[in-house]
């Protein structure tokens, strides 16, 4: 069984790390950098994928598959973004090993590459090169690609599932006709994205635009959705990309519209990664292990018998196996833990450790008086709930805690939301309070610079539904036409 926690308040990074890998999630690799997403872990992932890619293909999108490495050339074709990009970008050389004079295992210089490979860090190039060849006409359009894949960004310091050197995630790219059509599919991702992280994982989210200097390499606008943390910090949950037609003018593709007239097509780019497994993490757990939602928890329901003898045990795995059947024909993902290793006691601790929703005991008080022990997870509450009633209440339970899980981490996002009007009372309440902080800004890079070197907060976003409301800088007393969201941030 896991050792104790560190508490949040004691140390929230480290109880984070700790978590993780008690909670079976994950766990460092031998790989510097990477981790091994572990099956407990993996179960919740693939939950998220399944909503999401349900999600995608409702909206038109399709699922296909690019190449792993990039040729260099490729990255050159559009400056900024091999900006953004070069300093995390892992390089192939070369192509072949060979055993030295004394045995050793060496890089054969013979096996040189001509041209070095990128391993992706993103797609946009080599998904550009491809469309050049799909698309010709405007009966081609929209084309709506999703890939899921992995993709590899040379950090230096990791935290898992938060940053690290691999990661999985899924990216999508769009092309488009004119404009206004690609603006509204950037727009709707980050609503299906806003969508699924407020219904599924009960997180909820701001949605915004980034601001110039924080915009994704090569777009000319980045739409995304911030959440806040239980430690005061602010996490990107996810971003989308209206790429105009760079894109597709560095990779010469071109349609021809329904007059005849030829035209460079308009793009997208949006993605999610494994990094929502990390916010999921800290938004709702505890100092006594994970809490997940209902909608994502591999395991919903979990019955654990409670026996002395073999006879107490038949007569509780027969009441559980029923229930878990009634269960289960509700559409409830439920586990019967009938294994004779551990003690009941044991057992409690373990789920609780993992953040099952509901855990159900059977004893043979609860055989002899009709009655089920249900304990909540959100809660960790406990009620006896009588057995002709047991199934209906568990059902509703489901959306009862999901529902509890969202309005709790709203409550507390709304607690930790400050609007400020001058530079003194921003840096007083980033210090002794932290969480998202209104304020003006008059919309210059500098400004923006010297806030994040002198406080390391910076402008998440420029929230879409923030109210238009005219005021001044808090930095330079500037004129500013809308607040906008600050925090430190993952």
């Amino acid at each position: 069984m896991a050792k104790n926690l560190t508490t949040r308040s004691e140390d929230y990074s480290k109880w984070y790390n700790e978590l993780v890998i008690q909670a079976d999630l994950a766990e460092n690799s031998g790989v510097r950098g990477c981790m091994v997403i572990k099956p407990y872990g993996y179960a919740i992932w693939e939950r998220m994928q399944a909503e999401l890619d349900r999600m995608f293909k409702e909206t038109g999108h399709q699922n296909a598959y690019f190449p792993l490495f990039i040729p260099k050339s490729y990255f050159s074709k559009e400056a900024s973004h091999v900006d953004g990009f070069a300093k995390e970008c892992a390089v192939v050389t070369h192509y072949r090993l060979k055993n030295d004079e004394n045995g050793n295992i060496i890089v054969d210089p013979d096996a040189k590459l001509e041209e070095e490979l990128i391993v992706r860090p993103t797609s946009e190039t080599i998904i550009w090169d491809t469309y050049r060849k799909w698309i010709q006409s405007y009966r081609d359009l929209p084309l709506l690609i999703n890939q899921w894949a992995n993709v590899v960004r040379w950090e230096m310091r990791t935290r898992l599932f938060l940053r690290t050197a691999e990661f999985l995630w899924q990216e999508g790219h769009t092309a488009h006709a004119t404009k206004d059509e690609a603006i509204a599919e950037a727009e709707q991702m980050i609503n299906i994205y806003a969508e699924f992280v407020e219904n599924y994982m009960a997180v909820p989210v701001i949605k915004g635009l980034k601001t110039e200097s924080e915009r994704f390499a090569g777009a000319l606008e980045t739409y995304c959705i911030e959440s806040l943390m239980q430690d005061g910090k602010a996490l990107q949950a996810g971003t989308s990309h209206f790429l105009g037609q760079n894109f597709a003018k560095a990779f010469d593709v071109k349609f021809t519209d329904k007059d005849g007239k030829l035209d460079y097509v308009w793009a997208t780019s949006w993605g999610v990664s494994t990094r929502l497994m990390g916010a999921l993490v800290m938004t709702h757990s505890d100092d006594n292990g994970l809490v997940l939602p209902p909608n994502l928890a591999p395991n919903q329901v979990v019955i654990i018998p409670i026996y002395r003898d073999q006879a107490q045990f038949e007569a509780a795995s027969e009441v559980a196996e029923k229930l878990m059947k009634e269960l289960r024909s509700k559409g409830l993902r439920v586990k019967f833990d009938n294994r004779d290793t551990q003690k009941p006691g044991w057992k409690f601790n373990e789920y609780e450790l993992k953040g099952v929703p509901v855990r159900i005991a059977i004893g043979p008080k609860d055989i002899e008086n009709g009655t089920f022990e249900i304990a909540r997870r959100d809660t960790l509450s406990k009620e006896l709930i009588s057995a002709t009633e047991v199934v209906d209440h568990v059902v509703d339970l489901m959306d009862t805690i999901q529902q509890n899980l969202y309005d709790r981490a709203l409550t507390m996002r709304i607690e930790n939301t400050t609007e400020v009007s001058s530079y003194d009372e921003f840096k007083k309440v980033l210090d002794s309070k932290g969480g998202f902080i209104l304020a003006h800004w008059d919309g210059t890079a500098e400004t923006e610079e010297r806030i994040k070197n002198e406080t390391k907060a910076t402008i998440r976003c420029i929230p879409l539904e923030e109210d238009l409301m005219s005021g001044s800088c808090m930095v330079t007393g500037k004129p500013s036409s809308r607040k906008v969201l600050f925090a430190k941030a993952y």
